[in-house]
């Protein structure tokens, strides 16, 4: 499992506004360490966030994300109180799922 990701969730008129900020090395696979051994592929493939019970996004992800991504995106919706989830699965199988309540 990852670090927790920072997720902030506003209320803008009648759109719930999120952004994220994911902790991982995303490595390609084609990256060389200082012994020139290949540093073996480590990314997020899948990303899904849920508003309450309601998918609002699912993105596929591949080797060309850069470390450390950040992802914004906004839905229609949303009222204080409510819960935003995301959560990501990498090409290890690792996962992480954070949530926080509107603001």
């Amino acid at each position: 499992m990852g670090n927790p990701m920072r997720i902030r969730a506003t209320i803008k008129g009648d759109t719930t506004e999120v952004k994220v900020l994911m902790s991982h090395p995303m490595e390609t696979g084609q990256r060389k360490d200082s012994a020139g051994a290949v540093v073996p592929a480590h990314f997020i493939t899948t990303v899904v966030a849920h508003h309450n019970d309601r998918e609002v996004l699912s993105a596929e992800w591949g080797a060309a994300v850069s470390q450390n991504p950040f992802l914004q995106f906004s839905f229609k919706g949303g009222a204080a109180g409510d819960k935003v989830k995301v959560s990501w699965t990498d090409n290890k199988g690792d996962t992480r799922t954070d949530e926080v309540a509107l603001a």
